[in-house]
Formats: structure tokens, sequence, C-alpha cells
């Protein structure tokens, strides 16, 4: 009988309730989900048809290009799919769950030392942090991520609290797994991870710095096991590394996914295109040369470039007058936005057929409300003008800074009691490994060049910890009722009112005026309450003060619910209420890209055993034909038309190898950034235009082209299917 009321004590309800609710919010409605970020899914979809693919994490099934990431949560993912099917929910579903994984840690790594309360409270908030719960519904890997730092951290934790070595070393290696998710972001808690260590490791300096420089050996070792072997491996006997200029994962790890995220694109030299991923992409987005500040101009860009690969003011070589006479009828315009009396931004289809803002690697993009906060947002990708400020503009502002102020002032009453000659408490430490956490992340967030919204899941973490700890901390001095700490409480409060309020308002268009109105008019009062009913000890001041919590956090709720209510861009994950001007209703759009019915039956009904079904300029464009037919696609620039994999010589060879004969290409312009770079990528093109003739549309382009029906459009009419007649 003991034993069983034992058993139940140790059930916390609340935590159950925390985790259904991240459970409801994480995968609600996920089985509508069809492609997601299509040019992951169509990598799962590679991966799944040999150990070749699955090692290299291959976008196309032929093995030609990787996608942009390494391989770990593509892994996952691959697996998940494997046992369940290769559908929408399938390759969500380890996000998914990494979202609600990571809720329950917080749980456990607060609870230890700042109490049940604590744990419970930063477990709510980790539930009801918009951004979070956004990229978790997806198949980026964002949360995957997040949940392996927060499972390196409890390792770290358990290794202060038992004086554990071995725990060190695992939770170091498991950072550098981090690192074979989304490489240097990983990095970000190390500085955490190394102060944390070095104030509650009991062990002598000695030992200490030497223990450390193993971790750090362990921590490399683990980092660079896949990216040095990648790049040992010659480059004819693997596929293409995806975003790099140079075919290596080194070059991305550090590259592309690192210095190139703080200094912007440009950043081997400004306005200069040096051969860097893309660099003249700000260029098009902002429509001025050079002009990084100015409106973005959507034209289905993405991280690795614009999609489709071409820019409207490049030339292929050509005058334009020198292509095939016969052409197509009928075009779609790229995707501009086009700014309507009320003041929304509406888009044209472009030629692939999708909407634009396709996701990181699979996903960059900007412009829009739901493709990286639009013009609204200001900077590149609407993520904001680089400042001590940005993460409280408008871009920003909705997805992470909700609770910021009363973190801010948590931690200053989590940090009152140091005084100089008394030791750190273990409570002081742990402060000190969230602070470490949450400072760099939103310095770097801050001044970086090229992020998106989603990468802001990296400050979940500590915001939540040092909210939940926080609040139990300023509501035991409020109880005291003595000295300025017990003045914390409402203050905390009333600054995190003036926050909600001033996000509120910034999207005032996009939601009732009510919301603004109710949320500032119940935390003024809520704090008055609190001020007036100070000094009195009795039961009701206590659910006054959870009160305030749960007030503070009603709009946070709403914008984490915002996913499910409107539905968001699935390649560029963000929270908030913005579709709902637009009248999209739940769909989830922006990830379910259309195929042409016709062509696929086209060029699958007349392969003759060559290894490509067709040849196109980026990977957005091949990803639904891959997920479909589950055959190689070739996508000659990689994602976006930018990687220099393609060389003329190659071509010829494939073709005389009849490796591949049709190649869907648009109808005018180049690759933009194209295979083989700005010259490498006309030659080819040419070469091909030259040496082919042009199907006709009413062979391939069927009346319904769509196999999706959840998307009302889905021609190509803006681009051509060739076909080789000689290898000449």
């Amino acid at each position: 009988m003991n034993q069983h009321r034992n058993r139940s004590q140790q059930i916390d309800l609340a935590l159950i309730l925390i985790t259904a609710l991240s459970a409801f919010l994480n995968m609600f409605n996920i089985w509508k989900e069809n492609y997601v970020n299509s040019y992951y899914t169509a990598a799962v979809q590679s991966m799944l048809q040999s150990f070749h693919n699955f090692f290299y994490a291959s976008f196309d099934p032929a093995g030609y290009v990787t996608v942009d990431k390494p391989p770990v949560t593509f892994w996952v993912q691959t697996i998940s799919a494997a046992i369940f099917g290769l559908h929408g929910w399938s390759v969500i579903l380890p996000q998914a769950l990494a979202g609600i994984g990571s809720v329950l840690l917080i749980y456990f790594l607060l609870k230890p030392t700042f109490g049940r309360a604590a744990a419970r409270i930063g477990a709510l908030v980790m539930a009801c942090t918009p951004v979070a719960t956004a990229v978790a519904r997806t198949n980026n890997v964002d949360s995957l991520l997040v949940f392996t730092l927060l499972l390196a951290a409890w390792m770290l934790f358990r290794a202060v609290r038992h004086q554990q070595a071995w725990w060190i070393l695992a939770a170091f290696a498991v950072i550098g797994i981090g690192f074979n998710m989304k490489m240097m972001q990983a990095y970000m808690v190390v500085p955490a991870f190394g102060l944390f260590y070095l104030l509650a490791f009991k062990v002598n300096w000695k030992k200490k710095i030497s223990l450390l420089a193993g971790a750090a050996a362990v921590l490399l070792l683990v980092s660079m096991s896949w990216p040095v072997i990648v790049d040992s491996i010659p480059k004819e006997d693997r596929p293409y590394i995806g975003s790099s200029q140079t075919n290596s994962v080194l070059e991305l790890a550090f590259g592309y996914n690192g210095i190139q995220r703080l200094t912007g694109r440009n950043g081997g030299g400004a306005g200069k295109n040096d051969g860097a991923p893309n660099s003249n992409v700000s260029d098009r987005l902002q429509g001025q040369p050079g002009d990084r500040t100015g409106t973005p101009q959507p034209q289905g860009s993405t991280e690795s470039g614009s999609s489709t690969g071409m820019s409207p003011n490049r030339s292929d070589g050509n005058t334009g007058n020198s292509q095939p006479s016969k052409r197509t009828e009928g075009a779609y315009s790229s995707s501009q936005p086009q700014r309507q009396p009320d003041g929304a931004m509406q888009y044209r289809n472009d030629s692939r057929g999708e909407m634009p803002n396709p996701g990181d690697g699979g996903n960059g993009g900007v412009g829009g409300p739901m493709g990286g906060g639009g013009p609204d947002g200001g900077g590149m990708f609407g993520t904001g003008s680089p400042g001590p400020l940005r993460l409280f503009q408008s871009g920003l502002s909705g997805q992470i800074s909700w609770l910021i102020p009363f973190t801010a002032l948590g931690c200053i009453g989590l940090l009152a009691g140091i005084r100089r000659k008394t030791s750190l408490t273990p409570r002081h430490k742990e402060t000190f490994f969230w602070l470490a956490w949450l400072i760099p992340g939103m310095i770097f967030f801050s001044i970086a060049g090229f992020f998106h919204q989603y990468y802001l899941t990296m400050l979940a973490p500590p915001i939540a910890a040092l909210t939940g700890a926080g609040w139990a901390t300023l509501w035991s001095m409020y109880k005291q009722r003595k000295g300025w700490t017990s003045w914390l409480l409402p203050a905390a409060v009333l600054a995190t009112t003036a926050m909600e309020v001033v996000i509120l308002y910034e999207n005032i268009q996009s939601i009732h005026a009510a919301w603004l109105y109710v949320v500032g008019a119940a935390g003024l009062i809520i704090t008055l309450v609190l001020v007036l009913i100070r000094q009195q000890n009795k039961p009701y001041t206590y659910y006054a003060a959870l009160a305030s919590l749960f007030i503070l956090l009603a709009a946070p709720l709403y914008w984490t619910a915002t996913p499910i209510i409107y539905g968001q861009n699935s390649k560029l994950p963000q929270a908030g209420p913005q579709a709902s001007s637009s009248g999209r209703g739940g769909m989830q759009f922006g990830g379910d890209e259309q195929i042409n019915a016709g062509l696929l039956s086209y060029v699958t009904s007349h392969n003759t055993g060559e290894t490509f079904l067709f040849g196109t300029t980026n990977a957005t464009t091949a990803a639904p034909y891959i997920i479909e037919s589950s055959k190689a696609v070739m996508a000659m620039g990689g994602y976006s038309g930018s990687d220099p994999i393609m060389t003329l010589d190659r071509m010829k060879k494939l073709v005389a190898d009849k490796q591949i004969k049709y190649f869907l290409l648009p109808s005018t312009g180049g690759f933009g950034g194209g295979p083989g770079g700005s010259g490498g990528s006309s030659e080819v093109l040419q070469w091909i235009k030259d040496n082919s003739e042009i199907v006709p549309q009413t062979e391939w382009q069927s009346g319904n082209a769509s196999i999706s029906e959840n998307r009302a459009f889905g021609r190509n009419d803006n681009l051509t299917l060739y076909e080789i007649k000689t290898t000449q």
C-alpha cells in the first residue's frame, strides 16, 4: 500500500498534462502533410534505396549530389520512413517527438536543483514557445538538434552531480553528434558547457584542465568523423557535397554553414561575386545590387539561392534569340509579390507550380506572410536589421521574445544572493550555464547576416529554463515580503506585459484588437493586485502569482497554435497569425509542391534504361518527382542551381553513356549561378539546347497536371522539355 502511494506521489500529473499539450501542438494534423520540405523528403526517398545514398544523405537515388546538411537527422527520418512507409508525417515524426522530448528534458534538468514548480513552469514555457513548435512540425533538422543538445546537457549535469568524468566525455561527444546534424550551430552551446564544467566539477585544476582537453578532443573526433571520411573518399566515388563550392564537407561546415551565417552571403567581400554560394542572391532578393536593406522581392529563393536558378537580369550567354524556334505556349511568371489594396501580399505561381520560399537548403527564401517574415519583417529573409534590439523587432519577436523580460528579471533574482566571499551554490552555477547558452545565442542572432526565424529554436531551452527557475525564485522572494527583491515578481510581470503589448501591436493587422487590450489590461490588473497584496500572508497570493504566469503565457500559446489554426510554410517554418489574413484556413502550404503528372508519365514511359528520368536546373524542381517516382532526377546545379557540379565534358559523357536524354529547362534565360558557375552553366545549357529537340507540350503537358489535391496549380508552362538527339 505504501509502495503504491509512493509511486502515485512520484507521478507528476501536471507534467503529464504539459506533455499532452506539447504532443497536441507538435503532432496534430501532421498526417495531412504531403511532401513537407520536399528537398529533405526526396533525400529520404533516395536514402531508402541504398546504403550508399543513406551514408552520404544523397538528394537523388543516383547519388549525384547530397543535401546541404550532414546526415544524422536524415538517418533518423529514413529509419522512421522504413518502419512506417514514406509519408509526410513519417518524416516529421522524429522532429515532433524530439520537441516533446525537449519539454521533458527541461523538466528533468530543472527539478533536482530548482524544485518541481520551476520544472513544471520551464516545461510549460518550452511547450508554448512558438518557433520551437513550428519547426517541430516539419522535417527541418532544428528540433532534433535542440533535443540532442539538451540530452548532452542532461549528461553534463549528471556528471557534475555524481562527479563522474565519463559523463563529461559523453556530453561533449553528443554535441559532436549535433555537429553532424547542423554543423556549427551545435557549437553555440559549447561556451555554456565549458563554463559550467569549470565552475561545478570538483577536481583540482590540473585534472580539470586535462579532462576538459580530453572532452574537447572527443568533441572534435566525433564532429569530424563523418566529414573527414567523406572528404577522404575520391570525389568520383561519391555524390557532390551540395551547397559547397569545392565539393568538400569541411568547406560546407565552416563556410556556407559556418562563417557565412555570421557575415552574410558575401562574406568574401561585400558586393563581390567571389564564387561563394549565391553571392548575388541578396541582390536578387532585395531588388538593388548590393542593397541588403531594401524590401525583399521573393523569387522563390532559398538558402542556396534562387530555387529556379534564374536571375531575371542575367543572360545565359545568348541574346535570347538563339533559342530553338519551336517554343512552348503559355508561361508562368516568376513568383513576385503583388501588393493588394488592403496591403496583403499575394503571389503569382512560379514555373514549378509552387509557392515561393523553399526551405533551408531546402530552407531559404524570403517574402510573403508565411515565408521568412515577409517584407514587413525587414532585412534579409524578414529577420530584421542587425542591432542590439533585433530580437524585439517584428520579424523575430513573436517567435521567441515574449518572455525575455521575465527571464532577465528572474536572473536578477537568481543571482541576487551571490556574495564575494561565499561559494557559488548549485543554483548559481546552473543559472550561469543557462545564461552562457542564452547570451551568446542572442548576440549571434542580433548581428548575424544570414539565418531564418526557426533558427531561434536554439534560444528556447535557456529561456524556458530561466523562466521556470526565475518564477520559482521570484515567488519565494515575493512571499518573504521584505527587501527590494520582493518587488521583482510584480516588476517582471509588468515588464513582460509591456513586451507582449508591443509584439501584439506590431501584429495588429493580423489579429483581433481584443488580444492587445485584454493582454495589456490583464497584465496591468494582475500587477496591481500583486502590489496591493504583497504584505498579506494569504493563500490567494500564490494563486494571484500563478495567474500572472498564465496571463503571460496566453499570447505565446496562441502564437504556438497558429500552425494548426492557419497552416505554415513547412520549408520556412515560423509561428504567427499572419496566414489568417490570407484566407488560407488550416491548409499547410509551401511544402506540398505539385508535379506535372503528364510529364512524369511521359519521361517514365519513354525511358529506355537511362539512369535519370530527366535533368533540371535545381533540386526544388526535381524533388517532387523523386518522391513520387522513386527514380533519379538530376538537379544539375544542386539545390538552387548554383553548385559548380556539371561541366560540359561530364554532360557529354553522361549523354554518350545513355544515362540521360531529357531535360526540363527554363524557356528563356539561364541557370543564374548555375552548374559550373556563371560561365559553365551557360555553356552546358547552350549545348543541351543546341543538341536537342523540343518535345511538344501536347505530348507531355497533361490537362490536369497535379497529382496532389492540396494545391490549385501545378503546370510547368514556362519550362520546356528537351530531348537530346546527338552526342557530338
